[in-house]
């Protein structure tokens, strides 16, 4: 328990490096590896908004461009009154790196948190098995 709550600590704390000009909507991420790694992430705003980048995501490309696809746990935490939702394209990303049954804390401003699975977050998913085998 007492990781957990270094990794929830870890996520609040980050939101601090968020990028966010136009929304004013930090969010920040801690992805953990099987091995105990971490990685951090915050969204990345951009005046075209369809470049923005969000904090999960940002966290799951850290780690995977250092060369790690194993995860055992993600916390999200964002400035909502009830635990934060991610979007449906984090939710895709996490379904592709991460386990059906890997755990995802998400956690509101006042430290609420909401205990989900990436199966939970995105069920009936388009993985790598729907693609044509050649």
């Amino acid at each position: 328990m007492k990781a957990k709550k270094e990794w929830v600590a870890m996520a609040q704390a980050v939101m601090d490096q968020a990028y966010v000009p136009y929304s004013h909507f930090p969010v920040g991420a801690c992805l953990v590896t099987q091995e105990g790694q971490l990685f951090t992430g915050v969204n990345i705003e951009n005046a075209s908004y369809g470049l923005t980048n969000c904090a999960e995501r940002t966290a799951i490309f850290k780690a995977v461009s250092e060369g790690q696809t194993a995860f055992q746990h993600l916390v999200i935490a964002g400035n909502t009154e009830t635990p934060i939702s991610p979007c449906g394209a984090c939710r895709q990303v996490m379904a592709e790196f991460c386990a059906p049954d890997m755990q995802v804390t998400l956690v509101s401003k006042e430290g609420q948190v909401r205990e989900m699975t990436v199966q939970e977050l995105l069920p009936y998913s388009f993985t790598d098995g729907d693609l044509p085998r050649g």
